[in-house]
């Protein structure tokens, strides 16, 4: 019942079975008979006479069809209505003793005493509803309910309707922000939450194309001041001082360069192939290694995804580099779990705190600043081997080890997964 879809159709039909409920019972209230005590007049004023020609000419009476005994009708006694009729006998005729017992086939029988002690009896009208009333209000309230349900389920569904197209929407969000065209058609509710939401796609593809083109600019229009500047510095004769500026210089390159490559990798249409994620790994592995940097491989299980294989060796050689770097060692392993194939990196460093874990995709985020001369890069490798993952709609996460170090893990759903849709 946490379904907002449920909550609704169990609301709507709460309501409706409420609503026919109480005017089903207003209404019995207003067209059911009189009480017994308003029409037992008629009756008795009937017995009466039928009595009193009893009385006069017996033989009479029995001929025309009245019944004279010597007892009372059997089976229970009426007793609400017996005194009703007795009383209504005293206001017409006098005292005179009546019984109105109930028999089995639900009939009533009024027996009143002669002056002789015998007694005449007659069947009696009903009064009260039908002894199978309830029967068809029970028939009555299960058909109500019946069509209540279906007509609750129609109308949750209905005002459902939007809510599934936001959720559909959401789960349909592109890597870049941005939604794909949802049709505008159908009731007005509904084409008035999909032209909300392309325009707020619209709006995103436009904030987002303007700042990837207004960091694409700035690291392109930089490069000619740093030309010149790395100019200047060769002239400067102090060997000290021109090393600092052109490593300061060559920083810059580096930050240049990396928030070009991240708005390149946010706006990149790679066409999808059969990639070999082990392959790819093993072939990371071997050139770090040929540069120094201490990387090793550990099992590494055959695993096809379908993405870019130049954005996926990108991505996983940024992560290489880092653990490398910052963790000072870096094994990597791909394995099977489930339908994904998982790539984990894990190093020997000292992690990182674990209040700013959730800050370590950020773009140019260092743990320690004073520490940022230490290591080269520009602080956008894990933001650009994000960008890369979410683009194939993979998943990446970054947790501490115990007692130290750090695990980087990546995940792809498996090409025949994929396949299999």
């Amino acid at each position: 019942m946490r379904s907002l879809g449920a909550r609704l159709a169990l609301l709507l039909l709460t309501a409706i079975v409420l609503v026919v409920i109480s005017s089903s019972f207003v209404a019995s209230l207003v067209m059911r008979g009189p009480r017994p005590d308003m029409t037992i007049d008629g009756t008795a004023r009937q017995l009466a006479v039928l009595a009193t020609f009893a009385e006069k000419d017996r033989a009479m009476a029995e001929s025309a069809g009245l019944i004279v005994a010597p007892m009372p009708a059997g089976g229970p006694t009426d007793e609400e209505l017996s005194h009703f009729l007795t009383e209504a006998l005293l206001r017409i005729s006098g005292m005179r003793e009546a019984i109105i017992s109930r028999q089995s086939t639900g009939g009533l029988i009024a027996s009143l005493k002669l002056s002789d002690g015998n007694w005449l009896v007659m069947p009696m009208g009903p009064h009260g509803p039908p002894p199978d009333g309830w029967k068809v209000l029970v028939g009555w309230l299960g058909l109500i309910i019946i069509g209540s349900v279906l007509v609750s389920i129609f109308a949750a569904s209905k005002i459902m309707k939007p809510l599934r197209l936001l959720e559909q929407a959401v789960a349909a969000v592109n890597p870049d922000g941005t939604l794909p065209h949802i049709p505008e058609s159908g009731p007005g509710e509904i084409r008035a939450t999909a032209q909300a939401l392309n325009g707020l796609s619209a709006r995103v593809k436009a904030a987002t194309e303007s700042r990837m083109r207004l960091v694409a600019a700035a690291g392109h229009d930089l490069r000619t001041p740093m030309t010149r500047m790395r100019l200047r510095a060769e002239f400067i004769r102090d060997e000290d001082e021109r090393r600092k500026w052109l490593a300061d210089l060559e920083e810059l390159d580096r930050i240049a360069d990396s928030a070009i490559g991240l708005v390149r990798e946010e706006i990149s249409k790679d066409s999808l192939e059969q990639v070999r994620l082990d392959r790819i790994v093993e072939g990371i592995v071997t050139e770090l290694k040929a540069i120094d940097m201490n990387v090793k491989s550990g099992d590494l299980e055959q695993a096809t995804i379908c993405a870019g294989p130049l954005a996926v060796t990108r991505a996983l050689r940024n992560l290489l580099i880092n653990a490398a770097t910052h963790g000072q060692s870096a094994t990597v392993t791909v394995t099977h779990l489930g339908n994904r194939a998982v790539v984990r990196i894990i190093d020997t460093g000292p992690g990182i705190p674990e209040d700013r874990l959730d800050q370590v995709f950020e773009p140019f985020f260092r743990i320690d600043i004073a520490r940022q001369r230490s290591f080269p890069g520009a602080g956008l490798g894990m933001a650009i081997a994000r960008e890369i993952v979410t683009r194939f709609e993979g998943e990446i996460t970054v947790r501490n080890r115990q007692p130290r170090g750090l695990e980087q893990v990546v995940s792809f759903k498996s090409a025949e997964a994929k396949a299999a849709g």
